[in-house]
């Protein structure tokens, strides 16, 4: 029997796409609910599992440079995207199997780095999703397609989550492996394999290979990219909007996890939990997408995130009352008694919050959407995504280091306070208004300054960083992380700004492209010590790592003092004048 290819109807499409949204939730919930589980009750310390869950978020905060690779290269017959997610789906399956027979928790860093791999490919084949559902659905689907994905991702995790717990039960955790990689498998084969994708133009090839089109054709997408990024009050104020938590956040991280575990929950009662809690963000997810679109995008969203702090500080109240402050092993004999009131107050709080950040999540990217240019839709929202992915990345980091510093209470009211921050942004998150001006303003200049400065500051901040570091002590992670986003978005607007300047950026972008790779190698930081093996015994590792460190230092402070510099340039290139039409803007 031949299957059909769902995407020749609507319910055909809003089927698929929820389908392939199951399957980019599957994996989160796997490591966030799943395995952070099993690594707590294994004695593994929240601030090793908070850096777990972290870092397995960390592909999908730079998933933005899948764009233009996939954008450009294609695979034939497989089609245009349906090639890249069938690849990657393939891909997926292969990286998780090959986690079967590691012995966790002794293998942890193999084991992260292994499911590093395994998201990779997985945010690959959410840039692959996102993009064919850009050029597939029609524009009265989009907003139910878009609830119908976020729902998607959250029975996704529901399954990854709460499915591997309760088998788990009953065929221990290693065999779970394998129903997760089959599940991935069914909508490839279900889905994926059937499908066909409408008939493109193929471009031909201009003067020279295909590769080098390619690179023409990166070049004109960085330019159209970062002109839109900074050519609007909403757009810029959505780089910003992105990368801030949106409201509180850590009873949707390892922290909730940890704390089921510590109060005596079993595997069965944290699957439910989690399940229970999948199934309400789903719902509120189109709940809260409708309601936005009825009474205000801006004014909604302001209202979901202002409530998320409440389950969080109704947990955080309740835990002082019954003085459950510190993490608790448990494998400890002089255990505290788990009063029956806090694991109430635990389901309360969490699935109270699992309504509200699904109101949440599908009007935070429907806000997005509206700040994106049609015309680099695909690139844009993709970077916006991945920003916010970056914010679940460092907020886990941070928190698993400040429950073991300072405890639950503590750290759930520095993420309340730190969750509130982005409301001061909604208000600018205006749509734009293409019949009234365009996407591009006046302002753009002041806006490419600004960033420029900011980013030549940050950089050269990393001189003092290196000096006293070690006063910092587990929060250096943290900030190493921060000071790696840094890098790459500094490196990035090197290579952009030359590109949209050409010319007029004289000597300072010719230098300040050459830079940009430099500060890529910002990240080898991390492998030092390995790295001075392989040259040994011409150097010994440490004269290695000093010699390493001092040049890292040279790139650093070389790139801020350039982009300091193109803080003084016109940027005209970036006017509304300047291949679009000019709008007014306050910022």
């Amino acid at each position: 029997m031949q299957l059909p290819n769902l995407l020749t109807t609507k319910k055909g499409r809003l089927t698929a796409f929820f389908l392939l949204y199951v399957t980019e939730g599957i994996p989160l919930g796997f490591a966030a609910t799943a395995v952070a589980t099993q690594l707590r009750r294994l004695d593994v310390g929240p601030a090793e599992i908070g850096a777990f869950v972290g870092s397995f978020y960390l592909p999908w905060a730079f998933k933005w440079a899948f764009g233009p690779i996939i954008d450009v290269f294609t695979f034939g017959r497989l089609g245009k995207r349906r090639g890249w997610i069938l690849i990657t789906q393939i891909m997926m399956a292969l990286t998780l199997l090959s986690t079967v027979m590691l012995d966790l928790p002794q293998q942890l860093g193999l084991f992260t780095a292994i499911l590093l791999i395994h998201n990779t490919f997985g945010a690959m084949q959410d840039v692959a999703i996102d993009a064919l559902a850009c050029s597939t659905l029609h524009d009265d689907e989009r907003g139910t397609a878009n609830g119908m994905m976020f729902a998607g991702a959250y029975i996704g995790m529901a399954i990854g989550g709460s499915g591997v717990l309760f088998l788990s039960g009953v065929t221990g955790f290693q065999p779970t492996f394998y129903f997760v990689t089959a599940c991935i498998l069914s909508v490839t084969a279900l889905v994926v394999l059937p499908m066909k994708e409408a008939a493109e133009p193929v471009r031909a090839v201009v003067g020279g290979s295909r590769l080098a089109q390619a690179g023409r054709e990166m070049r004109t997408f960085a330019v159209d990219a970062f002109r839109s990024f900074l050519g609007s009050r909403g757009a810029f104020s959505g780089l910003l909007f992105a990368i801030l938590p949106p409201g509180a956040m850590c009873l949707g991280l390892a922290l909730q996890s940890n704390l089921a575990v510590e109060l005596g929950l079993d595997d069965d009662q944290v699957g439910w939990l989690s399940l229970w809690s999948s199934v309400l963000s789903a719902a509120f997810c189109v709940i809260g997408g409708f309601l936005s679109d009825r009474f205000g995008r801006r004014r909604t969203l302001f209202i979901y995130i202002a409530l998320m702090s409440l389950p969080v500080l109704y947990l955080m109240l309740a835990l002082e009352q019954y003085g459950w402050i510190m993490p608790a092993s448990t494998s400890a004999a002089n255990r505290p008694a788990v009063p029956i009131g806090l694991v109430t107050a635990l389901w309360i709080a969490t699935l109270s919050y699992a309504a509200l950040q699904g109101l949440m999540y599908g009007t935070r990217s429907a806000s997005l959407m509206d700040v994106t240019n049609p015309k680099v839709a695909a690139t844009q929202f993709t970077a916006y995504m991945a920003l916010a992915n970056l914010a679940i990345s460092y907020s886990s980091t941070w928190q698993g280091i400040a429950i073991e510093a300072w405890g639950y209470p503590r750290t759930m009211l520095i993420d309340t306070v730190l969750g509130m921050a982005c409301l001061i942004v909604i208000p600018f998150l205006k749509r734009l208004d293409i019949q009234g001006g365009g996407f591009i303003d006046d302002r753009g200049p002041q806006r490419a300054r600004l960033l420029a400065l900011m980013l030549g500051i940050f950089c050269i901040c990393w001189w003092p960083y290196t000096h006293w570091q070690t006063e910092f002590g587990s929060a250096q992670r943290l900030i190493g992380t921060i000071f790696t986003v840094i890098f790459v978005a500094s490196a990035l607007f090197l290579l952009a700004g030359r590109a949209v300047q050409g010319p007029n950026g004289g000597v300072t972008a010719r230098i300040g492209m050459w830079f940009a790779p430099l500060l890529l190698l910002m990240y080898s930081r991390y492998f030092l010590d390995a790295i001075g093996k392989w040259f040994a015994p011409a150097i010994t590792p440490d004269a290695f790592k000093t010699i390493a460190e001092s040049g890292m230092l040279l790139v650093t402070v070389g790139a801020g003092v350039l982009l300091v510099m193109q803080a003084t340039q016109a940027w005209r290139e970036m006017s509304g004048q300047s291949g679009e039409s000019p709008a007014t803007s306050s910022i």
